[in-house]
C-alpha cells in the first residue's frame, strides 16, 4: 500500500524532502569521550562491558554533551542497578543507514564487551531502503560485532515515532512515519525470533522534549530512553550469567 502512496504522493514528497534537507537544523555530536567507566571501581571487581554502535542518537545528536546523552547515562543507571561497575565504549556516526554503518565498523576498533546496544534505521528509512536490505545489514552488524568483541547479549532500539517528528511537514511526516513503523515492525519480529537478543520500543519519543531541530532527542528524552535501556539490560539472562562470574563476594 505504502507503494500505491508513494506513486502518487511522489512529487510532492520529492519537494519536501529537499526542503526539509536545505532547511534542517544541523545539530553537531555530542561532545566528550566516547568511553569510559560508570560506577566507583572496587579492587578485583570486573566491569560490565558495554558496547553502544549507532547513528545520530547513538552518537548523542541533540544534547551538548555525552555526558546528557544514551551511552553514559545508560551506563550510569545500569551500573547504579547492579552495583558493578559498567565500561562502556560508543562507536558511532551521524546520518548512516545500517549499510553504511558496516563501514564505519569495519574501520572501528571494538574494545572486548558483554553486551551490545544499537539504534540504527532512520536512515534507512530516509534512504528509502527495503526491509530485507535493512535486516540482512543488521544481522551483519550484530554477527560481526558478536564475532569481534565476544558480546554475548543484545538489546536492539527500534526506530522512533517519525510520524510525530515536528521537523517534518505534512504528507511527508506521515509517510516517513508509515516507512519508519513497517521497518520497526520487522525488526521486533527478527529480534523476538533470538534469545540472545531483546527489543526496545521507542515509540513514546515523539512525546516530551525534543532537540531544538525537531528531529533528535532532547535530554530528558535521552534520560528516560537510558532508564529503559537499563530496565531491559538488567532482564537478561545473559547479563546475570556475566555477574555471576565474578567472584560471589563482589556481585
Amino acid at each position: 500500500m505504502l507503494i500505491v502512496y508513494k506513486a502518487l504522493l511522489g512529487p510532492l514528497l520529492l519537494v519536501q524532502g529537499g526542503r526539509a534537507r536545505r532547511n534542517a537544523l544541523r545539530l553537531p555530536e555530542a561532545a566528550g569521550p566516547r568511553e569510559g567507566i560508570a560506577g566507583s571501581a572496587a579492587k578485583d571487581m570486573p566491569p560490565l562491558r558495554v558496547l553502544f554502535f549507532g547513528d545520530s542518537s547513538a552518537a548523542g545528536v541533540g544534547v551538548e554533551h555525552q555526558d546528557e546523552a544514551l551511552a553514559a547515562r545508560t551506563a550510569a543507571f545500569l551500573s547504579a542497578r547492579i552495583g558493578v561497575p559498567v565500561a562502556w565504549q560508543l562507536v558511532a556516526k551521524s546520518g548512516i543507514t545500517t549499510n553504511e554503518a558496516l563501514s564505519l565498523l569495519a574501520a572501528s576498533e571494538l574494545k572486548p564487551a558483554d553486551l551490545l546496544v544499537t539504534s540504527l534505521g532512520v536512515n534507512d528509512v530516509t534512504a528509502q531502503r527495503s526491509t530485507r536490505q535493512f535486516l540482512a545489514d543488521y544481522q551483519t552488524i550484530v554477527d560481526q560485532i558478536a564475532r569481534r568483541a565476544g558480546t554475548k547479549a543484545t538489546i536492539i532500539n527500534g526506530l522512533p515515532p517519525m510520524h510525530a517528528f515536528p521537523a517534518m511537514p505534512q504528507p511527508l511526516r506521515w509517510y516517513l512515519g508509515a516507512c519508519a513503523r513497517r521497518l520497526d515492525t520487522a525488526l521486533q519480529g527478527w529480534v523476538s525470533a533470538n534469545q540472545s537478543m531483546s527489543y526496545v520500543s521507542l515509540q513514546w519519543g515523539g512525546a516530551g522534549e525534543m532537540a531544538p531541530d525537531g528531529y533528535h532527542p532532547g535530554a530528558s528524552q535521552y534520560r528516560h530512553w537510558a532508564q529503559l535501556v537499563a530496565d531491559r539490560a538488567m532482564a537478561l539472562r545473559e547479563l546475570q550469567t556475566v555477574l555471576r562470574q565474578a567472584p560471589p563476594e563482589q556481585v
